[in-house]
């Protein structure tokens, strides 16, 4: 038997390679995607094998990633109940993605992941690998029984590393758990499950590593240019960059200014809330500029039924219905209205603040002839006409307080 799993080289997987390797008597081919990790990946190949892998595949995602997950989505305008940029919901399909791939290649009776059974990543690997490979059968230890029994505790999962002499650094406390890549480093558990606790406190500084706290950052604002074609960020102030280039400059620029830091407690789709810091700079940034270069070349329905659509593509996304048909086709709709969405916006970045100083577009809508308070040269809108249009929307409203009164519905003082 074989089976290809996730393995990151930390205490879980290093327990799940070995632990799935003697139940099944299985050969064990390692898999790590690099999607931003850096110095995590550092010596992975050797630990894996070391550990009992007879293969280790780590792969270079991130141009995949920033160009081919990251940007339709930042075009979609997705932002998970107004707050959450979706950095480790939008790894997860490319990830498994590859799992697949590679399971195939190998010829593998099954993948595995270390995702827990109260969280969402078990989700969306999975609805992806049914999505792409509905053949492939899926092992997930932290739903068996046995293995939630065997290792109750980190405790545990250190004294078997020991037993088997497995090389693993950890300790039996951990004050939260962290995951990164290029788009975002997420935080949760441990010390973040107290909702009353200030993960922005000066004392817990040192968890952070995308972003300085806001109050550290420079005293001077900084300007960045970021220029459009087709919805989709092309060139950094004057240098042109492909996706992956974009996101790692605009990290650079929000991390040195504070941009990006969120404390949310969000709604995971298995039915629970969890707590969660994120820092997301260069994904911050882009979100906003993408909206200001919008604000300009989009028509005004287009735009408003794009935007009745984010809640639901967001979902989409957090939910790990990336490969399903209903989020494909969304992603059409919003392929459409990106076709205008081209030009220049100017924003200031500041002690964690952004704010737009300027944008433009040969393919801007604004027309300030049009819409100056002064006397209009195209006499493309006359004023009298709004007489008209006011009483014909108000119609509907002066026959209903004619038939059902007024005194229903307003107050007296």
């Amino acid at each position: 038997m074989k089976i290809v799993l996730a393995y990151s080289g930390g205490l879980d997987t290093s327990v799940l390679l070995t632990w799935l390797k003697e139940k099944y008597n299985a050969e064990m081919i390692a898999f790590c995607a690099d999607v931003g990790q850096e110095e995590e990946l550092r010596g992975l190949d050797k630990k894996a094998k070391r550990t009992g892998a007879s293969k280790m595949f780590i792969d270079d995602l991130q141009e995949e990633f920033a160009a081919d997950f990251i940007y339709p989505m930042m075009q979609a305008g997705a932002i998970y109940e107004d707050q959450y940029y979706l950095g480790t919901s939008i790894a997860r399909p490319l990830i498994a993605k590859r799992m697949v791939e590679i399971a195939r290649k190998e010829k593998a009776h099954a993948i595995a992941h270390g995702a827990t059974g109260k969280g969402n990543d078990q989700v969306r690997f999975e609805l992806t690998t049914a999505s792409l490979a509905p053949e492939i059968d899926i092992i997930a230890p932290w739903r068996m029984a046995e293995f939630r029994e065997q290792f109750p505790g980190r405790k545990e999962m250190i004294d078997y590393c020991r037993k088997h002499k497995v090389d693993v650094e950890a300790s039996a406390s951990k004050p939260y758990s962290m995951d990164r890549n290029l788009l975002h480093i997420s935080y949760e558990a441990g010390i973040l499950e107290d909702t009353w606790f200030d993960a922005f406190t000066p004392k817990n500084k040192e968890m952070f590593k995308l972003s300085v706290a806001p109050e550290d950052a420079p005293d001077k604002p900084e300007y960045v240019n970021l220029e459009f074609y087709k919805g989709n960020c092309i060139a950094v102030n004057g240098k042109a960059l492909n996706p992956l280039g974009v996101m790692r400059k605009l990290n650079k620029l929000g991390g040195k200014h504070g941009i990006g830091r969120v404390d949310i407690v969000e709604n995971r789709f298995v039915g629970m809330k969890s707590r969660g810091v994120y820092e997301t700079p260069g994904g911050t940034i882009l979100h906003f500029a993408h909206r200001q270069m919008e604000s300009i070349t989009m028509d005004r329905e287009v735009m408003h039924i794009r935007d009745s659509l984010i809640p639901k593509y967001s979902e989409l996304v957090y939910n790990g219905f990336w490969y399903a048909p209903e989020r494909e086709t969304l992603q059409a709709l919003v392929g459409e209205t990106q076709k205008t969405v081209s030009g220049t916006v100017r924003l200031k970045l500041y002690k964690g603040g952004l704010y737009t100083a300027g944008r433009k577009s040969k393919l801007s809508l604004y027309n300030p002839d049009i819409a100056t308070m002064e006397a209009d040269p195209t006499e493309a809108y006359n004023q009298d006409d709004a007489t008209g249009f006011i009483n014909l929307n108000a119609l509907r409203l002066k026959v209903r307080s004619k038939v059902q009164g007024v005194k229903t519905r307003v107050k007296k003082r």
